[in-house]
């Protein structure tokens, strides 16, 4: 079983002492191999179309082009700084798609994918990135927050939201992500206390990716991550997280589970950071290259290209289509980028609270006289 007990879970915590998080095979929800064969599991059906297939795969194929885009991008100074998906876009694009429309998801900065699911366009995320707006988009109209810097702190955003929309009587259902990093932060514990006592309909989607910038998982928990959420009386998952219909199997699972009143649920997306946790850091320096060479043969989007070939869904006239596709939103994005309009140096004033406030207004007042004096002084010079 994936879905852990508490009793199940203190006994294995009580055993684990002293031994590495993911000793032994990691017990997955699977139903499509890294060969690209189609499974079942007991626990989780899922049926598909061809046409839905293809389009799923039209979605990693077009994710990842955008993410190996904007790290181009950063490289040559466009950006500030990116953060890659990487390896991850099977457990985002999974996720995103078992979401309904009224369903309301918390990112951490690198749910590109998920992003791209509800419908937000690739450049507002890199608009936020180059630093010339503070997200680009409206969170009410993509049911998509704004992408979360303080580690964690998402979590308690979307507890928070789920027991007011409870209170409102929706029948929506609210998602928060965050990384293996973040699981030890104070504010992910807090959430979970909290959404298991008020029963809030969140689902907890945590990308494991191994590394927590530079520290592996085995550093941080004595138990896998899924684990856990039998300590605060709700269940816990571990997925295939380089599985997009195993992804988008339990997230749908869990998500209506929300919606029938049964409370939060905390997946663990068992998956791998395949580039730099940003491009800022070097993974070379802490991490073996025999390590990365093992994730590629699990890669999300060749297991999905196997199993449609095999099955004779996608032909090459299609795969190059989609290539062809992802091209031209590369084009796009770097022509798109290249041409935004730096903001008015005192916008960064607008926006800070909802309302007026004297000390902004007496710092735009103090701002601007000090720009306006180096153009009197200029003047006084000609």
């Amino acid at each position: 079983m994936t879905v852990d007990s508490t009793a199940g879970a203190v006994n294995a915590a009580s055993g684990a002492h002293g031994t590495p998080a993911e000793a032994g095979p990691p017990d997955l929800v699977q139903l499509l191999t890294p060969e690209g064969e189609r499974v079942e599991h007991a626990g989780y059906s899922l049926e598909t179309t061809p046409e839905e297939l293809r389009s799923i795969y039209r979605d990693l194929v077009l994710v990842r082009r955008f993410d190996g885009e904007a790290t181009s991008l950063q490289r040559q100074g466009e950006l500030g700084l990116w953060a890659s998906l990487l390896g991850q876009e099977a457990a985002q694009v999974g996720s995103g798609r078992a979401m309904r429309p009224g369903d309301y998801a918390f990112p951490t900065y690198r749910e590109h994918g998920v992003a791209w699911c509800k419908g937000v366009d690739p450049l507002n995320l890199l608009g936020m990135f180059r630093g010339v707006n503070h997200g680009g988009w409206d969170p009410n109209e993509k049911n998509f927050h704004l992408y979360t810097i303080v580690i964690g702190s998402q979590t308690l955003h979307a507890t928070g939201y789920a027991m007011g929309i409870t209170k409102d009587g929706s029948d929506d259902a609210v998602i928060a992500y965050f990384g293996d990093g973040a699981s030890s932060q104070g504010d992910v514990a807090e959430a979970f206390t909290f959404a298991s006592v008020y029963n809030a309909p969140v689902v907890f989607f945590c990308q494991n990716n191994q590394w927590a910038i530079s520290e592996p998982t085995e550093k941080q928990t004595r138990v896998p991550l899924y684990r856990r959420a039998s300590g605060f009386g709700f269940p816990g998952v571990r997925v295939d997280g380089n599985d997009v219909l195993a992804c988008l199997a339990v997230t749908r699972a869990a998500l209506d589970r929300a919606r029938a009143g049964e409370g939060p649920t905390l997946i663990e997306a068992f998956t791998y950071r395949m580039g730099a946790h940003t491009t800022s850091d070097d993974p070379s320096r802490y991490r073996i290259a025999e390590e990365l060479e093992s994730w590629k043969l699990k890669d999300p989007i060749e297991r999905l290209k196997a199993y449609l070939v095999r099955e004779g869904w996608a032909d090459s006239e299609f795969l190059e289509s989609i290539e062809a596709e992802s091209e031209q939103l590369a084009r796009r994005v770097r022509e798109g980028v290249r041409t935004m309009p730096d903001p008015a140096p005192e916008s960064i004033f607008e926006h800070v609270y909802a309302e007026g406030h004297a000390l902004v207004d007496e710092e735009r007042a103090g701002y601007l006289a000090y720009a306006d004096s180096f153009a009197a002084e200029a003047g006084e010079q000609n």
